[in-house]
């Protein structure tokens, strides 16, 4: 499945957002059912999230490993999670770009799931990973708005 879009962050700068987006403490804040999300080693994290969709539900736990570091403009993401309802594994990029209002997020990536999760449908998936990024974005959007310290706690380590 293609995961694909733009968000804006009104009010801050490029060098914020990409210092946000590598703070796993804002990161876990951000992610809807995050339950944790530990660094263990140079730009590599262990996670467990809960994931709902429709009736499914269930605990994902995962890596999530950030590389091709181009601050602040880009950065690679890749994602391995599994739980008891199916698995997904994904990869793609985040690019950053000052606008009027302040920064424009794109991210373009691939999402691959398997096991019950995959046989709910693409169209149900698809809905469902679009509320999770504006989530995601709104609550990193207000993060930005109202902790300007929030990238330099160097917090979940």
């Amino acid at each position: 499945m293609k995961i694909s879009g733009t968000a804006t962050i009104a009010g801050a700068p490029p060098e914020r957002v990409y210092e946000l987006l590598q703070d796993p403490a804002v990161l876990a804040k951000c992610m809807p059912g995050c339950d944790e999300l530990v660094r263990t080693g140079e730009n590599e994290y262990e996670m467990r999230m809960k994931l709902m969709i429709a009736s499914l539900s269930g605990l994902f736990d995962g890596k999530v490993r950030l590389s091709d570091h181009e601050p602040p403009r880009a950065f690679q993401m890749q994602v391995d999670g599994k739980g008891k309802v199916g698995f997904m594994k994904g990869q793609g990029s985040i690019g950053l770009a000052p606008n009027s209002s302040g920064t424009e997020v794109a991210y373009d990536g691939d999402v691959q799931l398997g096991g019950t999760i995959a046989a709910v449908g693409s169209r149900l998936v698809d809905t469902t990973s679009k509320m999770i990024l504006k989530r995601f974005f709104d609550k990193l959007s207000s993060i930005a708005a109202s902790d300007p310290k929030a990238g330099e706690a160097g917090v979940g380590s």
